[in-house]
């Protein structure tokens, strides 16, 4: 397969390279042919999440440009973790991080192409990991690295700085660098990228690979993803943005996408979309002269959210924000979509007795208070399922219930809260 010569160019424009070994080699291998590469994600959790986005569709763009991917999910590594600056890992349990790996591997396998001349490989670096002995690792491995360049790591620095590092972290260095020589020997991998948090394992790894085996391979680091004022895109109030549809419901991944401020839209278009440079600019373009329509916001969401969950995930989402905002009909909603969309919002749960329109407010919290409650329905700024509530003491029925539990209060135009009644009302 063909590569694309201007590969490099595109990741630079869409800002996907914070650092890199030499640049002119890098741009000569990748425009030079078929580059076998490799990037890993450590099963830390059950399943990934935006940093690990980043990742998979970098790697993604490498593939679709003729180049072979190898991607390392860490049976090994992930016994262990990397060293993090608060403090030591809670080390997870051997058939939690089985478990793990296997959930990684599924999600991982979506982004990319088994078929064709450059077909992607799972690898999983227990395979490798547990044939070694202690005495081969400390001979073949240990030796390569100085102790005091481990010690100058800045994230070793502040944990020594803080009260100290276990051996078990310390060491893991070692173990990610030995992932690139294993794949270098086993598989002929010449390039590793990961994020820019990550750069020092993966320079360790190239390293590695020029000191065992006298050979020059080639890495690059992706920029971490963070909000205007500088702090990590990694979470938000619910948690972490997970890709699992079952831990973030692509109702609240696609708002998440909505809601991205306006400066930062262009950059993460670049990053998270496939758009091509003359579109994403166009839209850059419109998005700068009316933000106020946020066409790029809405684009960004429709375009993450389809690579993520699917289109039809995406139809799921706009119809089910159109709904509870009352521009749309909650009753054609699944209740999978509807039950997602309430939760991300705060649901009231009702058992027994189901209470009147006025105590529903008070307990969801959209009014402070039963007055405040029943001013808000005088002065028609209270809704039951889209419909305007003309009684405060109202009692919603068996007939106000969608899919035959749930119930949208909305205060004003933009405030909502669900009502869940339980099996026992």
């Amino acid at each position: 397969m063909p590569v694309d010569p201007t590969l490099l160019e595109d990741l630079e424009w869409r800002g996907l390279i914070a650092h890199s070994t030499d640049r002119e080699a890098l741009g000569a291998a990748l425009a030079g042919g078929s580059v076998r590469f490799y990037v890993g994600f450590d099963p830390t959790a059950p399943s990934l999440h935006l940093g690990n986005l980043v990742q998979v569709l970098t790697a993604r763009r490498l593939q679709e440009a003729g180049h072979v991917p190898y991607l390392l999910v860490g049976g090994a590594t992930g016994m262990i973790g990397d060293p993090r600056d608060s403090g030591e890992r809670t080390l997870n349990p051997e058939e939690t991080v089985r478990e793990w790996v296997g959930r990684v591997r599924r999600q991982v396998e979506r982004f990319v192409s088994f078929d064709g001349d450059n077909a992607a490989t799972m690898v999983d670096n227990l395979d490798w990991t547990r044939e070694v002995s202690t005495i081969e690792f400390l001979r073949d491995v240990g030796k390569h690295f100085p102790v005091n360049r481990m010690l100058a790591r800045e994230t070793v620095k502040r944990r020594l700085e803080e009260g100290g590092i276990s051996f078990t972290e310390f060491s893991y260095v070692l173990l990610q660098s030995m992932d690139y020589r294993e794949l270098f020997r086993r598989h002929d991998v010449r390039l590793q990228f990961g994020g820019s948090d990550q750069w020092g394992n993966i320079t360790s790894g190239a390293e590695l690979v020029r000191r065992s085996d006298g050979a020059t391979v080639h890495a690059f680091a992706t920029p971490l993803i963070t909000r205007p004022d500088g702090t990590k895109y990694g979470k938000t109030e619910g948690g972490a943005l997970w890709l699992d549809a079952e831990m973030m419901s692509p109702y609240a991944f696609h708002q998440f996408w909505l809601n991205v401020e306006d400066e930062k839209v262009g950059e993460l278009l670049r990053i998270f979309t496939f758009l091509p440079r003359d579109e994403i600019e166009a839209l850059e373009a419109r998005h700068a002269e009316a933000p106020y329509r946020r066409e790029g916001q809405r684009t960004l969401a429709d375009e993450v959210t389809a690579t993520v969950h699917g289109s039809r995930a995406v139809e799921q989402a706009t119809a089910a924000a159109a709904a509870l905002f009352g521009s749309g009909d909650l009753a054609d909603l699944d209740e999978a979509t509807l039950a997602a969309a309430l939760r991300g919002t705060g649901v009231v749960t009702v058992e027994g007795e189901v209470p009147t329109v006025a105590d529903l407010l008070v307990q969801s919290g959209l009014a402070k208070s039963k007055g405040e409650a029943r001013r808000t329905v005088g002065e028609g700024g209270a809704y039951l399922n889209n419909v305007r509530v003309d009684d405060a003491d109202a009692v919603p029925g068996a007939a106000d219930l969608l899919a035959g539990r749930w119930m949208v209060l909305r205060r004003g135009k933009k405030r909502f809260a669900g009502v869940e009644v339980g099996v026992g009302a």
